[in-house]
């Protein structure tokens, strides 16, 4: 794996013991909750140990010197809220996002993650997995009713192996991405497909089509034979939307697409009944669907909550 440098700097030469004092640049490929495991240009690994809640993550950019590590200015960040309301930094320096959803997802999770993963800078991409199954053909149907043409959706089952060739023509263009998905959904098999060397355990399911527990317990990099890179992460439930603002959420709302072409009168407009709204006026003309416009009215009550309780909390200004 290549990591970019300055031209300009001393050729790289890999960190040895005897030379651990001085500083090489270097990528975070695994974290072990008091270590991470650092590749660095050459191929050369090595562990540093980090406090608990230190703050790095997979995908930081970093340079160690000795047994000190400091981290280089991150591109993006792939933030999750958890059930209790808890802030997690999942990952950083990733340029796009898979989302992946099996029959059974629960509604609304696609469309908070597309809108999360454009306002941090990522190119989000819908993966369907488990489309060997019965009732898998309906939810494509619709997945790509929503979403095809505003961006890239992949039908794939991975315990069957169809349909992964086009998701790594599309990984192998140079992006380091992750997928995030609920439990049950067929992460980890996924990964294992597109990654057979690293094997992960895949939990044990009562029922194919039942949830399972998400097995992984370190978060770790993995550099694909064809090109690209994907991170794996501990799985999670639910994926709330963090630092995103009503004016974001406005902005990258999938199916609004078409409102880009045509500005709204007011710079805030959060397209639910303020005069000159391009939004509902596309409403109104059948160019926006009730149903996408439901959805989007849905997740804004859930952000001006959110945004209302942390007013109250004192969390913002």
């Amino acid at each position: 794996m290549k990591i970019e440098r300055n031209k300009t700097r001393r050729p790289f030469i890999p960190p040895k013991i005897s030379s651990l004092d001085q500083a090489f640049e270097g990528l975070v490929v695994a974290h072990h909750g008091v270590a991470v495991e650092v590749l660095f240009e050459g191929g050369e690994r090595r562990m540093v140990r980090v406090k608990r809640n230190s703050g790095h993550v997979v995908g930081d950019g970093v340079v160690v010197s000795g047994e000190v590590m400091r981290r280089l200015e991150r591109r993006t960040e792939l933030r999750r809220r958890d059930a209790r309301g808890g802030i997690h930094l999942v990952a950083a320096n990733l340029d796009v996002l898979g989302i992946v959803v099996a029959s059974g997802s629960p509604s609304g999770f696609a469309d908070r993650a597309i809108v999360a993963a454009r306002s941090a800078g990522m190119l989000p991409f819908v993966v369907v997995n488990k489309s060997d199954l019965e009732g898998t053909a309906e939810l494509l149907s619709g997945i790509r009713n929503i979403y095809e043409g505003s961006l890239p959706v992949f039908s794939v089952s991975s315990i069957k192996r169809t349909g992964l060739d086009l998701l790594q023509e599309f990984l192998s263009r140079g992006h380091r991405g992750a997928f995030i998905g609920t439990t049950g959904v067929g992460k980890s098999s996924l990964l294992n497909a597109l990654c057979p060397e690293i094997n992960l355990k895949v939990g044990e399911l009562s029922d194919y089509k039942g949830l399972g527990r998400h097995t992984t317990t370190v978060s770790t990099l993995h550099a694909l034979s064809g090109g690209g890179e994907l991170v794996d992460t501990p799985g999670f439930r639910d994926f709330g939307l963090v630092d995103i603002s009503v004016e974001e959420l406005a902005a990258h709302f999938p199916g609004f697409e078409k409102h880009s072409e045509a500005t709204c009168r007011f710079s805030d407009c959060r397209h639910r009944s303020e005069p000159g709204c391009a939004v509902t006026r596309l409403l109104e003309q059948g160019q926006i669907t009730a149903e996408r416009y439901a959805a989007y009215m849905e997740i804004l009550s859930g952000v001006e909550n959110d945004e209302a309780d942390a007013r109250c909390k004192g969390w913002k200004n």
